[in-house]
């Protein structure tokens, strides 16, 4: 019963660590496309005059861009926490699994 057991929450434990992998690779393409508007923002803003209220909108936009960015850093050091707290788990379990086997398999 415990290989069962065992197995089953290395499934789980794994169908976990590819969703959480999944959000970290949808974190970091948002942050690769802030970077990508925020730099569109900078260049478009080196034609105007500094007084300009073009300027002071592209300004207030890309400072909400910089505090999205900061907002996806953190969800992606949470989601990194949680992986690494998974992966240490599905290492646990997994020599619980070759253990089981192990003295199943002993005669």
């Amino acid at each position: 019963m415990g290989l069962l057991t065992a197995s089953l929450r290395m499934f789980s434990l794994n169908s976990q660590r590819l969703d959480l992998e999944y959000k970290v690779q949808l974190v970091s393409q948002a942050k690769t496309e802030i970077a990508a508007q925020s730099a569109q923002l900078v260049q478009a803003g080196t034609d105007l005059s500094a007084d300009s209220p073009v300027l002071k909108q592209l300004e207030a936009r890309k400072e909400r861009l910089h505090l999205l960015e900061k907002k996806l850093d953190q969800q992606m050091l949470h989601y990194q926490s949680q992986l690494a707290m998974i992966n240490t788990e599905y290492a646990s379990c997994q020599k619980q699994f070759e253990s089981n086997v192990k003295s199943s398999c002993s005669y």
